[in-house]
């Protein structure tokens, strides 16, 4: 789902750039004020967990790849200001050192999976989860589909980004300039995997993490959840 390097104009870059500046800023906030210094270490282990957990692409049938993310788990355990800090750094250095992800699309890859992710499939893994006890099967099934639910609306965002771009920037003579495809095959193509592969991927790593870490180090949820 990282978008690479020439996929997207510069203007959509920046846009979405500047976009995540304001939750850049509130997610630094959030960590100062909201994270303790004995958990600080966690934020720094979940960057390395959702960097090693995209690093494991799943091949799909068009001939690309699919992976998990770890954010809405991140979201869960550190609550989703904390998830947004560590995802963007994981993106980062992705697409610093390893061209995983435009360096110009940083933004755009942060706007999908740093942000929108793990919001959303945080609040709907609260939401289904309601008040049940920690530990419970009704919990980790909450989880899992939170996490479901958030990869794939990263994923439809990326894709309407890719479908936007024939529409909006174009040469003199009709050829896009960016992203060839549009909405009508960005869309699908995006989703489907998302929706039958890698969401289920993420679903079930997040599912399953979060129940050895609630065996483990139920405190560490404890003190994460509803932030």
């Amino acid at each position: 789902m990282h978008i690479p390097e020439g996929y997207l104009s510069p203007s959509t870059c920046l846009t979405l750039g500047a976009a995540m500046l304001p939750v850049w800023y509130r997610a630094t906030a959030a960590v100062k004020t909201g994270l303790e210094a004995a958990r600080a270490p966690f934020l720094a282990m979940g960057a390395v967990f959702s960097f090693l957990i995209m690093m494991f692409n799943i091949p799909i049938p068009d001939g690309t790849t699919a992976h998990a993310a770890g954010g809405v788990l991140l979201a869960i355990v550190l609550g989703p200001w904390p998830a947004v800090i560590a995802v963007s750094v994981a993106l980062l250095i992705q697409a610093l050192f390893f061209g995983d992800g435009g360096v110009l699309a940083f933004g755009a890859n942060a706007f999908n999976l740093a942000f929108i992710m793990p919001f959303a499939g945080y609040h709907t893994y609260r939401l289904l989860a309601g008040g049940s006890p920690p530990a419970s099967r009704r919990r980790l099934i909450a989880a899992g589909l939170g996490a479901y639910v958030g990869l794939n609306l990263g994923a439809l965002a990326a894709a309407i980004e890719f479908g936007l771009q024939p529409l909006l920037f174009t040469a003199a003579d009709g050829t896009p300039l960016y992203c060839p495809y549009g909405l009508e095959v960005a869309i699908p193509a995006m989703l489907i995997p998302h929706l039958t592969l890698a969401g289920v991927a993420e679903a079930t790593v997040t599912a399953l993490a979060l129940k050895y870490i609630l065996k483990t180090s139920p405190d560490i949820v404890a003190a994460g959840d509803g932030r």
